[in-house]
């Protein structure tokens, strides 16, 4: 799962990958915001990925997506 979240007041989103489903991530976003507390997601190598609930811009939290392989017609 691809998530990208965007912090106010810096100019580069934050892109990782995670193997929780996007309903969790969700949730666990929800839920941070409603409490205030930081959110606190875990990716695909076991990192922790700390952002302070009110510095957050934005979340996208895409779907598991199936990348082409090969050569498109030129």
């Amino acid at each position: 799962m691809d998530v990208e979240l965007g912090i106010q007041n810096v100019a580069r989103p934050v892109h990782f990958t995670t193997t929780q489903s996007a309903e969790e991530v969700s949730k666990v976003i929800s839920e941070e915001l409603t409490q205030g507390t930081p959110i606190d997601l875990v990716d695909d190598k076991d990192r922790h990925i700390i952002v302070p609930a009110g510095a957050l811009g934005y979340a996208i939290v895409g779907s598991e997506t199936k990348h082409a392989v090969g050569f498109g017609a030129l």
